[in-house]
């Protein structure tokens, strides 16, 4: 038995305050006793989570041109890479992949789109059009539109948007290294307006984009301060033309370990392991939920592949937890 371990997670059951050197020794303890760590976590994410676990899909609704120069990104205008290049679809398109989403077993499903921000009615209205298909569909409607301020915010509430999705990426101290195009405050108050339109908030950030573990729990005691909902995980997967198509892979272990200590920082948060999880943990995958995860982005990523539902299905099975689906919807889990 670890006994600093036991009393930071009997810290995190009870609510009370994780700072920066707590986790920095959590993390410290648990290179040495990862397992050990890894169960701590998963008992945090069921006492305070239950044992389901909600699945995510996405529609890339608008790919490419970018103007932001984020140095992981396929769809930067900055970089020469093979991402595919198309402008917003129409609301009916969109509404038929979430259609496909929900019968194959997602909870959720999020419109998508490249760009610092929508611009035009045009798009404004098939989005909105699109986000009452999809919530016809019994499904929770999530969308990523860039930047928003608090009037697109209380637009996008009216028009029964569910949940607002806006990454930071990685840490204050470490952003001017990933993005030169924009400022990280423009991104925590983009959170902040969907949050005071009554909005749910998803916000996370990417590992393995030269970061290290000081970065990681930096962020995720920002995500703690501006008290988002959701904290998608996503693990960077090198895309060729990037800046960063050679950089070097997280041991899985690594990637574990920083997702343990993000469940201690957040107990009550949902915590969702989305893009690159399967090339980065490969056989390790499942043990994404035992570290603390208790959601899961499910099918394709924007221009990458992702992983078949029903192989996520089978995975949450096997773990003895239990699928939330929608409501119109049922799928084996």
């Amino acid at each position: 038995m670890d006994s600093f371990i036991e009393a930071i997670k009997e810290r995190a059951l009870r609510r009370q305050v994780i700072d920066f050197d707590d986790a920095l020794e959590l993390y410290n303890r648990g290179k040495k006793a990862p397992y050990y760590l890894l169960a701590a976590a998963s008992e945090i994410r069921e006492r305070c989570k239950g044992k389901t676990i909600s699945l995510c899909s996405i529609v890339n609704a608008k790919s490419g041109r970018c103007s932001e120069d984020c140095r992981f990104c396929a769809q930067s205008s900055h970089y020469m890479t093979n991402s595919p290049i198309y402008p917003l679809l129409t609301a009916a398109e969109i509404i038929g992949e979430a259609e496909k989403a929900a019968t194959s077993g997602a909870h959720y499903f999020g419109i998508v789109t490249s760009g610092k921000k929508i611009s035009g009615r045009k798009e404004w209205s098939e989005i909105h059009k699109a986000i009452e298909g999809i919530n016809g569909l019994g499904l929770k409607s999530c969308a990523s539109l860039g930047i928003i301020d608090r009037k697109k915010a209380l637009d996008l509430k009216a028009a029964g948007l569910h949940r607002y999705h806006h990454n930071l990426e990685t840490s204050r101290s470490f952003f001017t290294l990933i993005c030169t195009t924009h400022d990280y405050e423009e991104d925590v108050e983009t959170v902040r307006a969907a949050k005071e339109a009554g909005l749910s908030t998803c916000c996370g950030g990417l590992f393995g984009i030269g970061e290290d573990i000081r970065h990681r729990i930096e962020l995720a005691l920002t995500l703690k301060e501006i008290d988002v909902d959701s904290v998608p995980v996503n693990i960077l997967n090198p895309i060729p033309g990037t800046p960063l198509e050679n950089a070097a892979p997280l041991h899985p272990m690594e990637i574990l370990i920083t997702i343990a200590i993000f469940r201690f920082i957040l107990p009550e948060k949902d915590i969702k392991l989305c893009g690159g999880k399967e090339k980065n943990l490969r056989q390790l995958l499942p043990l994404g939920v035992l570290a603390g995860c208790n959601s899961l982005m499910t099918g394709n990523y924007l221009t990458t592949l992702g992983r078949d539902t029903a192989l996520d299905l089978e995975l949450i099975r096997d773990l003895d937890l239990k699928a939330v689906q929608s409501s119109k919807f049922s799928v084996q889990s």
